[in-house]
């Protein structure tokens, strides 16, 4: 019998890389629009320094490292989960750094599509350094997702439909009240989620039942609280729901088609912004246009379904509880079109995690 054995240095590439990824994850919340990066610094086979973007403004994770490594960085291998920059912006460029500290190989998982700061691999291969790329890259892409597609210059935010379901694929029983399915590893697995988006988004029937607050409150506070947003066409979220009463703590936004200018008047004078949206698509142009790159939605099932069956959706994130909702529960997409739904690509997943007695699924949808 005959196998493969992944060459040691690849095989120590991956785990450095992977520790640079966790790094990374410790920026979400904080340093939007800029991109979450960690980075590691090896030599002789140790990490001798550890960094990350920590906060929007403060030094890039290149610096973080190299600041924690000090001397032991001149001849040793930095990992990065992104192309090195090479442009003056709120810091100095993080090639200037490497090439100064003596760094002898750089290793970065995704290169940086935005083209005021991408070409730092063509800087540091100028300055002698052996440069290397793809280690990583598909977990940095899906770290990066939102800020990877607004940097290609999408008219509409990069949306992560987020779900909890029952074993047989339901979001309520057959009484469609509320009710918390998952744990609270998944609950707090959500708010960060929160945190890391520009806007939460529900729909109107989920608004009026459940009557959500849609903020953070399990996870760091981020450094903007993401808009709360309710997809409402007929503008009937209640004057006395939560989200209504702290309107003017954080923002709320509804969804309308514009023909309830009256209802929108009474809304506007507890603090509630209106936006008129036709069509799906053309509301979420226009959340991308008030500054939204990165929309979380949160259900209910005819949000859910009908985002899925127009191909807005680039992500879906699935938490699993262990219980069975039986008959006459209500199916996430039970709003979708059997016709639809057959005609839908197959999802791609991404991660799978266990959280407590919940699991997680990651699916990728509609490409970037």
């Amino acid at each position: 019998m005959t196998g493969r054995t992944a060459h040691p240095e690849a095989s120590a590439d991956a785990r450095f890389m992977g520790r640079a990824l966790e790094l990374a994850a410790r920026g979400a919340g904080q340093v939007a629009p800029n991109p979450k990066v960690g980075a590691v610094v090896v030599r002789d086979g140790e990490i001798v320094g550890e960094g990350w973007h920590r906060a929007y403004g403060a030094p890039h994770a290149e610096v973080d490292a190299l600041h924690a490594a000090g001397n032991l960085a001149r001849g040793a291998t930095l990992y990065v989960t992104l192309e090195p920059c090479a442009h003056q912006g709120k810091t100095p460029p993080c090639t200037d750094a490497l090439i100064q500290a003596g760094v002898a190989r750089v290793v970065y998982a995704c290169p940086d599509p935005n083209p005021v700061a991408a070409g730092g691999a063509a800087v540091l291969r100028a300055a002698g350094i052996a440069v290397e790329t793809g280690t990583g890259e598909a977990a940095a892409r899906t770290l990066n997702a939102a800020f990877l597609h607004a940097v290609r210059g999408h008219d509409r935010p990069f949306v992560t439909l987020k779900l909890a379901l029952s074993l047989d694929g339901a979001i309520t029983d057959a009484a469609g009240g509320r009710r918390q399915l998952t744990g609270n590893d998944a609950m707090a697995a959500v708010h960060a989620m929160r945190a890391d988006a520009d806007a939460v988004a529900v729909g109107s029937r989920t608004a009026r039942i459940d009557d959500p607050l849609l903020t953070v409150r399990l996870a760091p506070a981020p450094r903007v609280a993401p808009m709360r947003v309710v997809f409402d066409r007929t503008v009937a979220l209640p004057a006395a729901s939560r989200l209504v009463r702290t309107a003017r703590e954080v923002p709320v936004v509804v969804v309308t088609d514009g023909r309830h200018p009256e209802r929108e008047a009474l809304l506007a004078a507890e603090g509630v912004q209106a936006l008129h949206g036709p069509t799906l698509a053309e509301a979420l142009r226009a959340l991308r246009q008030r500054g939204v790159r990165h929309l979380l939605v949160e259900g209910g099932a005819t949000l859910a379904s009908a985002l899925v069956g127009e191909g807005l959706v680039h992500q879906v994130v699935i938490f699993q509880a262990p219980v069975v909702l039986g008959a006459g529960a209500r199916a996430a997409f039970a709003d979708l079109p059997a016709a639809v739904a057959g005609a839908l690509p197959a999802w791609r997943l991404l991660e799978r995690q266990a959280m407590g007695e919940d699991l997680m699924m990651r699916y990728a949808l509609f490409g970037d």
